[in-house]
């Protein structure tokens, strides 16, 4: 199939497809003319790209785990879990950074608020 079939029957974009595919990813023949073409296999593996995407892996850990994906094996489950589990203390870690950081800008709402000008009135009228 070509990458526009791909796209369609995949949810990703034609550009994602190209990311991937530079990311070492995903893999196509090409064509005498330069056409990317994919095996009926592309479809689970990009859906299985986008699901680590969506949860927040990083394009080099998802290559760390698609062996996992190519040839499932107790070893290579392993490994795809523990990149798992890397993944998920880096993401863990950011949430906590990103809490620390909302509290640090309520704490200056506050005071921006505590000193917020008030307008004043002429008592003209």
């Amino acid at each position: 199939m070509r990458i526009g079939e791909l796209s369609r029957r995949t949810g990703a974009s034609v550009r994602a497809l190209r990311y991937y595919e530079e990311q070492g990813l995903l893999g196509s023949d090409r064509s005498v003319g330069g056409q990317r073409h994919y095996t009926e296999d592309a479809v689970p593996r990009v859906e299985f790209i986008r699901r680590l995407l969506a949860a927040g892996a990083s394009s080099r850990a998802i290559a760390e785990m698609m062996p996992c994906f190519d040839t499932p094996s107790e070893a290579t489950f392993d490994s795809a879990m523990e990149n798992l589990a890397q993944e998920r203390r880096r993401i863990t870690t950011r949430i906590d950074d990103l809490s620390q950081a909302r509290k640090a800008l309520d704490a200056l709402m506050d005071t921006a608020r505590e000193h917020r000008p008030r307008s004043r009135t002429s008592p003209t009228g």
